[in-house]
């Protein structure tokens, strides 16, 4: 079978606090979303978000629709956002298909039926990321190229930040319902993402980390402000961030990583930030 699915349960951040790394690691961190000529899946039960990962190769992969969705096809209720990191690939869509370069991304609407991913080049393979939340509407299918993406430049060098923003499928870019992903490249000299960190109890996130240079690692912070965990990540890995934790991280060099998130709301700004002397 060319699509496996795994389901992941929320968490108590009470109870977060008596884990150890292996069951941290178990519960949030995704180490296998790229497996050759095969669609991955993750179903979350933070806002019913599904994270995966389509490497096509040698073969064109298409998106099933699985017993836990009970739904005739995969996107009946949901909306998909797909980011390329990989090789130039083709998304087909009803019919319609799309060449997705390294770091486009396709937004696909609410009841689209059949969507399918495959690679130009099997010696270049695209890297699909998917992401997907439950839709209330459906919104037409769109292609974001680099220069539709919304972008903004934070931080600077001297704080070890200094990254530009991407943001993809955000309500200032296309028509969405709850989903939003970006994407986010730190400059070399630059370690730290999301600094200062933030919660935003309104909404759950993703993140997915590549782009790490062979050799090095990144260190991802997750939990309450006053009870900080550490995940150790490795290159084209994703962590679930529940609602209630912070999130931020720091390379052992610069990176890059998608962000995806869904939930109450579309204010892209809408975060409670904890001020690094606060954390503990």
């Amino acid at each position: 079978m060319s699509q496996t699915f795994e389901e992941r349960f929320a968490t108590n951040p009470t109870d977060f606090k008596s884990y150890d790394t292996a069951r941290i690691r178990q519960d949030f961190l995704i180490d296998n979303l790229f497996q050759k000529d095969h669609i991955h899946l993750v179903y979350s039960h933070y806002d019913r978000y599904i994270v995966g990962g389509a490497l096509p190769i040698g073969s064109t992969l298409k998106l099933e629709t699985f017993d836990l969705l009970k739904a005739d096809t995969f996107l009946a209720r949901r909306e998909m956002g797909v980011v390329n990191v990989g090789g130039a690939g083709e998304v087909t869509v009803d019919g319609k298909s799309y060449k997705i370069s390294r770091k486009e991304a396709l937004y696909i609407g609410r009841g689209s039926k059949d969507v399918s991913f495959k690679s130009l080049d099997k010696n270049d393979p695209a890297y699909f990321y998917l992401n997907s939340a439950p839709a209330h509407h459906a919104y037409p299918v769109t292609h974001i190229t680099a220069d539709k993406a919304e972008t903004v430049n934070l931080g600077g060098l001297e704080t070890s930040n200094e990254r530009t923003i991407n943001k993809l499928i955000v309500n200032s870019v296309v028509d969405i319902c709850q989903m939003q992903m970006g994407l986010t490249a730190l400059n070399t000299g630059s370690v730290w993402n999301t600094m200062p960190p933030h919660t935003h109890t309104r909404r759950m996130e993703a993140y997915f980390y590549f782009d790490i240079p062979d050799g090095q690692s990144v260190a991802h912070f997750m939990g309450t402000p006053d009870e900080s965990r550490v995940l150790w990540v490795q290159n084209k890995q994703a962590i679930l961030s529940p609602p209630w934790s912070m999130h931020m991280g720091a390379g052992t060099s610069n990176y890059s990583f998608i962000w995806g998130m869904a939930g109450e709301n579309l204010d892209y700004g809408d975060m409670d930030v904890v001020q690094p002397t606060g954390l503990k």
